[in-house]
């Protein structure tokens, strides 16, 4: 099997107690591989952000972890800010949603590549000659322009690019991806894409990319989780995820993004809505959403259990789907 450079094993992630009446995590566990892309998906407020900011030690304020998120073997949970700070700066970086929440405003673009490798013990030549191979291994063209530039002066892809060569800086050995490309128009976000699977694959970096695109998933990831409600429901190979969904969620997901093909049926949205950090219903979370729920369903949570070549979360993982 191929060398894990991130493991999480039965992550739960609680709020103080009157904050919220359920985990926001609720023992998650994932796994990517040397090389390899796995996808994280589900609807706004499901976890998936918690989750990956979690290999950072990026918690919310006053929550309580228990579980392990293993970074090359050792458990940033367990690690104190000296070690936290060595993990950041070499084996995982993140790119964020929004890369101009990523830099500062006042100071140029060089600066700000230039730091962490300055904090490393690199000479400032070295620095600035490490930081123009970033930027024209993202595709900027005039590396040595974009240096002296401030923020304002690229475009949101761009300066995207920019904080996916700050985060490749340090050579990590895990990449987080926490939706890159939601602020993008269609064709950036294909660019950007295709600048980290490149990237990814010349370095044999493991990718887990988090999104809420199912279509994106499908073209870019090895494995896939989805996540609902702070839990993992299903999770697979991509191509049998898409082709034979196990749990009701992961085929709502699906039905209700749009296709473009010839007689493609219209989208249909899943109904209801997700479950709010303010209500812990007893069961399986997706109940009241789904035409599958039997009275079990309302009283027994599913655990994750092996269907197939699949985990699936759900009483009724072996009856068939229907999207």
């Amino acid at each position: 099997m191929t060398t894990a450079v991130l493991e999480i094993e039965g992550l739960d992630v609680r709020l103080s107690e009157g904050r919220a009446a359920r985990p926001i995590l609720d023992g998650v566990s994932l796994r990517v591989a040397a090389g390899e892309t796995v996808g994280l998906v589900g609807e706004s407020g499901s976890g998936k952000s918690v989750a990956c900011r979690s290999v950072l030690g990026l918690l919310p304020g006053g929550a309580a972890a228990s579980g392990e998120v293993r970074v090359g073997g050792r458990d940033v949970l367990a690690m104190d800010r000296a070690e936290l700070a060595r993990t950041r700066a070499r084996q995982v970086a993140m790119v964020y949603q929004d890369p101009r929440a990523s830099v500062n405003p006042l100071r140029r673009v060089g600066d700000f590549l230039t730091e962490g490798l300055r904090a490393t013990g690199a000479s400032a030549a070295a620095a600035r000659q490490r930081a123009l191979e970033l930027l024209e291994s993202v595709g900027i063209r005039d590396p040595e322009g974009a240096l002296r530039r401030y923020p304002h002066q690229f475009s949101g892809g761009m300066l995207q690019r920019v904080v996916i060569a700050a985060a490749l800086a340090g050579e990590p050995e895990l990449l987080v991806a926490d939706e890159p490309t939601t602020a993008l128009d269609v064709t950036t976000q294909a660019e950007v894409i295709a600048i980290l699977t490149r990237l990814k694959d010349e370095r044999g970096t493991g990718l887990l990319f988090v999104t809420h695109d199912l279509e994106l998933a499908a073209a870019i990831c090895d494995r896939v989780y989805v996540m609902y409600a702070g839990r993992i429901v299903e999770t697979a190979a991509t191509g049998e995820l898409f082709d034979t969904p196990r749990h009701p969620y992961t085929a709502g997901l699906l039905a209700s993004t749009p296709r473009i093909e010839a007689g493609a049926p219209p989208p249909r949205p899943i109904p209801g809505r997700p479950v709010p950090l303010s209500e812990a219903p007893p069961g399986c979370a997706f109940a009241a959403r789904c035409a599958y729920a039997q009275e079990r369903c309302t009283r027994e949570s599913p655990v994750l259990e092996a269907h197939g070549g699949a985990l699936v979360a759900c009483h009724r993982a072996d009856e068939g789907i229907t999207l």
